[in-house]
C-alpha cells in the first residue's frame, strides 16, 4: 500500500490544529486520503478554519470544531461530531498542549494547574472517549503528543516537563491495555521545531533551545507529522506503546551546561 492511501476511507481527528504540529498532521492524514476532524480552543478558529481550507483546497474534507480539551463535555462532543460527520473515529493525534516558564518555586498555582489540565488531562479524556468507540469498532491507532522533555528534564519548565513524563507513562500503560483489543497507541516526542510558538521566542531562547541537537537546525512540524502519520499507519502495525523522539538526535548526547538554567547565587544577583 502507497503512502498516499494509508487512510484512504478512513477519518479521525487532531487536536490542537490550528497551527504547528497539529495543523500538519491534519494535512498529512488528509494527503494520504483521510477524513480529519481540525479541533482547537474556539479562540484558535481562524487558525483552524484555515487548516480546513488547506485540506479543502488540496482536495482533502475535513471540518473545524472547536474543543478545550480540559474539558469532558467538550472532548466527548468532539468524538460524537467525529463519528457522526465521517461515520467512524479510525485514527487520533492528541496533540493540543501548553506550557508555562518559569523556575519551580515561581510557578504560579493557578498556571500550573491549567498545564496539566491540558497536557495531561487532556490527553487522558481524549484518549478516553476515542478508545471507547474504537475498542468496539474494529479498533484504530492513537498518537499523543509528548516532548523531549517528557524524556528528559528542561529547565525552567517544571510543570510542562512534569506532564509530559505522564504523557509517556500514560501511553506505555493504555498501550498494553489495549493492544489485543485492535488498538495502537504511541506518542511522539518532539525537539526544537520551527512551529510559530518557536518562531515568536526570543533568538537567545531559540538558540538555547537549538543548541543540544546534533542536527544543529530546526525540525519542521511536517517532520513531526511524519512520524504520527507512520505511526498511525498499517506500516507500523507491530509497534505499540512507543515514545518516538523527532528531535534531530538531542536524546542521544548529553547537553550543555549553561549558567542560565543552572545558576549560582551570585548569577541571580543574590547574596
Amino acid at each position: 500500500m502507497s503512502k498516499s492511501r494509508w487512510f484512504d476511507g478512513k477519518a479521525g481527528l487532531v487536536t490542537g490544529a490550528a497551527s504547528g504540529i497539529g495543523r500538519a498532521s491534519a494535512l498529512a492524514f488528509a494527503a494520504a486520503g483521510g477524513s480529519v476532524v481540525v479541533a482547537d480552543l474556539e479562540r484558535a478558529r481562524p487558525g483552524g478554519e484555515e487548516t480546513v481550507r488547506l485540506i479543502i483546497a488540496a482536495g482533502g474534507e475535513a471540518r473545524f470544531v472547536p474543543v478545550d480539551v480540559a474539558r469532558g463535555e467538550d472532548v466527548e462532543r468532539l468524538v460524537d461530531t467525529t463519528i457522526a460527520t465521517y461515520g467512524r473515529l479510525d485514527f487520533a493525534h492528541n496533540n493540543a498542549g501548553t506550557v508555562a516558564e518559569g523556575f519551580t518555586a515561581d510557578v504560579e498555582e493557578e498556571a500550573w494547574d491549567r498545564v496539566f489540565d491540558v497536557n495531561i488531562k487532556g490527553v487522558w479524556l481524549c484518549m478516553k472517549h476515542e478508545l471507547r468507540h474504537m475498542q468496539d469498532h474494529g479498533g484504530g491507532a492513537i498518537v499523543n503528543t509528548a516532548s523531549v522533555s517528557g524524556l528528559t528534564g528542561t529547565a525552567l519548565t517544571s510543570p510542562y516537563v512534569a506532564t509530559k513524563h505522564a504523557v509517556v507513562g500514560l501511553t506505555k500503560v493504555s498501550a498494553g491495555e489495549y493492544a489485543n483489543l485492535g488498538v495502537r497507541i504511541n506518542a511522539v516526542a518532539p525537539g526544537a521545531i520551527w512551529t510559530p510558538l518557536m518562531q515568536s521566542a526570543p533568538e537567545p531562547l531559540q538558540q538555547m533551545m537549538l543548541a543540544p541537537q546534533p542536527l544543529h537546525r530546526f525540525g519542521t512540524a511536517e517532520e513531526v507529522a511524519e512520524a504520527v502519520t507512520w505511526l498511525c499507519s498499517p506500516k507500523a502495525s507491530f509497534v505499540t506503546g512507543v515514545t518516538l523522539p523527532v528531535d534531530g538526535g538531542l536524546l542521544a548526547t548529553p547537553g550543555s551546561y549553561s549558567p542560565f538554567l543552572s545558576p549560582s547565587l551570585g548569577d541571580r544577583g543574590e547574596a
